[in-house]
C-alpha cells in the first residue's frame, strides 16, 4: 500500500520532472527521492516514470497515480486547513441546548455576539430543559448545556408527580452564569396585587389560591417552597411555555411563581402583576459542557460568550 509521504514525493516528481529538483524542493536528497518512486513502482507492479534525455516522463500508469495523488493530497490539504481553522477558532458548529427562558434574552445575545467576532463560527441552538440537556451533552449531542439549578433541591420523591431534583452535574465543568430571581406572578384584579402594595409578597399568603406550575424541575420547587411556608400548593395548571403561564395568569385562572429570565419572553400584559417575595427566592443558570470538551477554542469562545451576555442580561431583567 502506497504512503502520503510517497505520493507527496511523486507529486513533487511529477510537478517538476526531476528528481532533483523534487528533493530540493522537499528536503531530500536525490538517491532518496529514487528509491521511493522505486519502491512505489515495486508496490504497483508497473514503471511509473520513464527517462527522455535529463527529462523524466510520466508513463501512462504514472499519469494516472498524478492525478488520484492530486485529488487525495489535496482532500488532505483540506482536512488539515479545516482542522486549523477550528483549532484557531476560525470556523466550526458548536451545538448548545438550552431551557426556553434562556432563549429569550441570553442565547439570542451570545450568537449575535459570537457571528460578530467570528462569522465562521456557528452556534445551533436546541431547546430542551434539564436534565434532558445534560443527557444530551453527556450522550454527544451537543456540546454546551444552559442549565438551571436551585439551592438545596431535594431528591425526588418517587410517590410525587410534581417533584423533581436538580440536574446531576458531577463530572461535569460548569460556569456561572447570572442569578435568576423568581417573582409572585398574580392577575392585576387580584386582591393581593393593589397597584398601592410596596412590600414583598410572602409567600404564605398564596395558601389557598390556585397555582399554575412549570416545568417538572420548577413544580418541584414550588412544592417544596410552598411546604417551607406551611401549605401544599394546589397546582390546577402545568405548563414549560412562559407565555401560557402569565397567559392563564391574565385570565384569573391562578397565581404562579415565574423568574425574572423567564418574564423577559413574555410581552407585559396589562392584566398581570408580579411582585417580589420574601424569602426571597432564585435561581442559578449555568452552562456546562464536558471537560474534554472546554480544551475545544469554539467551546471556550461560546462559553465565554454567554458569560459577557448573561453579565448584560442580568442587568436588564433586574430593572
Amino acid at each position: 500500500m502506497l504512503e502520503i509521504r510517497q505520493l507527496k514525493i511523486f507529486r513533487a516528481v511529477a510537478r517538476t520532472g526531476s528528481y532533483s529538483a523534487a528533493a530540493r524542493q522537499l528536503g531530500y536528497t536525490q538517491p532518496a527521492i529514487s528509491q521511493q518512486i522505486k519502491a512505489m513502482e515495486r508496490v504497483l507492479g508497473t514503471p511509473l516514470v520513464t527517462r527522455s534525455g535529463h527529462q523524466l516522463q510520466l508513463t501512462e500508469a504514472g499519469a494516472a497515480l498524478a492525478r488520484h495523488a492530486a485529488t487525495v493530497l489535496g482532500s488532505l490539504d483540506a482536512a488539515e486547513a479545516e482542522i486549523r481553522a477550528l483549532t484557531e477558532l476560525r470556523a466550526g458548529t458548536v451545538r448548545l441546548a438550552a431551557f426556553p427562558s434562556a432563549c429569550n434574552l441570553l442565547v439570542p445575545k451570545t450568537i449575535a455576539r459570537i457571528q460578530a467576532a467570528e462569522p465562521r463560527l456557528k452556534v445551533a441552538l436546541i431547546e430542551a430543559e434539564p436534565p434532558e440537556s445534560v443527557a444530551m451533552l453527556r450522550a454527544g449531542e451537543c456540546e454546551i448545556a444552559i442549565v438551571f439549578d436551585y439551592p438545596h433541591g431535594k431528591v425526588p420523591d418517587s410517590e410525587s408527580s410534581c417533584d423533581a431534583a436538580s440536574p446531576d452535574l458531577s463530572e461535569l465543568n460548569a460556569h456561572t452564569l447570572l442569578t435568576d430571581r423568581l417573582r409572585a406572578l398574580l392577575p392585576v384584579g387580584h386582591r393581593l396585587a393593589g397597584t398601592a402594595r410596596t412590600t414583598p409578597m410572602q409567600l404564605s399568603e398564596l395558601a389557598k389560591e390556585t397555582w399554575i406550575a412549570g416545568c417538572p424541575q420548577c413544580r418541584g420547587h414550588l412544592v417544596d417552597a410552598c411546604a417551607d411556608a406551611g401549605f401544599h400548593p394546589d397546582i390546577a395548571y402545568a405548563t414549560e411555555n412562559p407565555g401560557a403561564v402569565a397567559g392563564l395568569v391574565a385570565e384569573g385562572l391562578g397565581v404562579a411563581l415565574a423568574t425574572e429570565l423567564a418574564l423577559s419572553g413574555v410581552p407585559a400584559p396589562g392584566a398581570v402583576r408580579s411582585l417580589p417575595v420574601e424569602p426571597a427566592m432564585e435561581r442559578r443558570v449555568l452552562a456546562v459542557t464536558l471537560p474534554k470538551l472546554e480544551a475545544v477554542p469554539a467551546v471556550r469562545a461560546v462559553i465565554g460568550g454567554l458569560r459577557e451576555s448573561a453579565r448584560l442580561v442580568e442587568a436588564a431583567v433586574s430593572h
